[in-house]
C-alpha cells in the first residue's frame, strides 16, 4: 500500500507543478512523444499517477490481491489520464471571442466626443459588441460633440471615416 501512496503523491505533486510551470514541463516530453499530442503533457502523466497510485491503495485497502490492485491502480490512471488529456485539449482549443479590430467598426453607429473639425480629426466612441472602441475620426463636413454618426469606412488602425446620421434614421 505504501507504494501505491508514493506513486499517488508523486503523481500530485507533478500535477501541481504542472499546474504552476504551465507548458514549461511539457517541453520535456516534446521530442520524444511529438505525434500523440497531448496524450503525453505534464498534466496527464500527473493526473495518470495520481490514479494510479490511489486507485491501487484503495483497491490493496478492500483486501484485493497484487493481480486486482494493479489492474485497478492502471484503469483509474487510465481514466484519469484520459479526463486530463480531454480537459487540456478543451482549454487549448476553446474558442474566445476575438480582439476587435477598427474594420469591425464599419457599418456601425457611433456619437463624436471630440468635435471634428473641417479638416482634421475628431474623436468619436463606437459601440461593437458592447465594447465601446474610441477612434480618431474625419468627416466630410464639422460635426460637433455629441453628433450621432455612421462609420464609412477606415482610414487606420486608429481612425475612421464617419458621416451625419440623417434626421429621419435618428
Amino acid at each position: 500500500m505504501t507504494v501505491y501512496l508514493v506513486v499517488g503523491l508523486v503523481g500530485l505533486l507533478v500535477l501541481a507543478v504542472s499546474l504552476l510551470l504551465g507548458d514549461a514541463l511539457d517541453g520535456l516530453l516534446d521530442g520524444a512523444v511529438d505525434a500523440l499530442g497531448d496524450a503525453f503533457s505534464t498534466a496527464v502523466l500527473g493526473a495518470f499517477l495520481a490514479a494510479l497510485g490511489f486507485g491501487g491503495a484503495i483497491a490493496e485497502a478492500l483486501d484485493a490481491p497484487l493481480l486486482v490492485s494493479l489492474p485497478v491502480g492502471v484503469a483509474s490512471g487510465v481514466v484519469f489520464g484520459w479526463f486530463a488529456s480531454w480537459l487540456t485539449r478543451l482549454v487549448r482549443d476553446g474558442g474566445s471571442d476575438a480582439t476587435l479590430t477598427t474594420d469591425d467598426t464599419r457599418g456601425r453607429d457611433g456619437r463624436v466626443v471630440t468635435g471634428i473639425p473641417a479638416d482634421g480629426f475628431g474623436v468619436v466612441d463606437v459601440l461593437v459588441g458592447g465594447h465601446t472602441m474610441r477612434l480618431n475620426a474625419r468627416a466630410e463636413e464639422p460635426l460637433g460633440p455629441g453628433t450621432p454618426v455612421h462609420v464609412t469606412s477606415v482610414l487606420s488602425p486608429t481612425a475612421v471615416t464617419v458621416a451625419p446620421l440623417w434626421p429621419e434614421v435618428r
